[in-house]
C-alpha cells in the first residue's frame, strides 16, 4: 500500500518533467507534519527524484510519535499503521529514520522546540542519522514554536533560511 503512494509521488515527477512543466534537475519536495513525513519517505525510496527535500516538523520514526505524542493523537497511530507490538514491523518498515542511509539528496529541516504533536525528538533523529551519513542537510529550531510556526519572525527567518537552502542545493548546485 505505501510503496503505492510514493511510487505515484515519483510518476508524477517524472510526468511534470517529461511535459516541461518542471526542470527534472531542480524538483524540490516539501512538506509538513504528515507532509513531513512523506517528504523522507520519498527521499528514501527514491533517492535522485528529487534535488532536494524539505521538512517541516516532520515525523521520522513512528515508534516514538506513537510514545511521545500529546494526549489528543494519542492512539492515532494506532489506527494508521496498527497496534503495538504486532505492527511493529510495519512501524519499523514505514519510518524514514530506520532507513535514512538510502537518503542522497539534501534535506532542510526545521522543528519548533514546543511541538507536542511531533516532539522535537522527530527531527532530531533524523538530523543525527543525516549527519552520520554525511548527507548535506540544515537544521533549524524555533524556540516558542509548536506545530507550526506562526511568530512573525520566525516565519521570515523560515523563507530566509529555505531560499539559501534552495540557492546553495537546488538553484546553483
Amino acid at each position: 500500500m505505501v510503496a503505492n503512494f510514493f511510487s505515484v509521488d515519483q510518476l508524477l515527477a517524472r510526468v511534470l518533467a517529461e511535459r516541461g512543466l518542471a526542470d527534472p534537475q531542480r524538483l524540490v519536495i516539501m512538506g509538513g507534519s504528515a507532509g513531513g513525513y512523506t517528504v523522507l519517505n520519498v527521499l528514501v525510496r527514491h533517492p535522485g527524484v528529487y534535488k532536494a527535500g524539505i521538512d517541516l516538523y516532520g515525523v521520522s520514526d513512528l515508534f516514538a510519535l506513537d510514545m511521545d505524542t500529546h494526549k489528543f493523537e494519542r492512539h492515532y497511530t494506532a489506527t494508521l499503521v496498527g497496534q503495538l507490538p504486532e505492527a511493529a514491523e510495519k512501524y519499523r518498515a514505514w519510518s524514514p529514520v530506520f532507513h535514512a542511509e538510502r537518503i542522497r539528496d539534501a534535506v532542510a529541516v526545521f522543528q519548533g522546540l514546543e511541538d507536542k504533536v511531533v516532539p522535537p525528538n522527530q527531527s532530531g533523529s533524523i538530523v543525527a542519522a543525516l549527519r552520520r551519513n554525511g548527507v548535506p542537510h540544515i537544521y533549524k529550531t524555533y524556540e516558542g514554536e509548536g506545530h507550526g510556526f506562526r511568530k512573525p519572525e520566525t516565519l521570515e527567518d523560515l523563507y530566509a533560511t529555505i531560499e539559501r537552502f534552495l540557492q546553495k542545493y537546488v538553484l546553483f548546485a
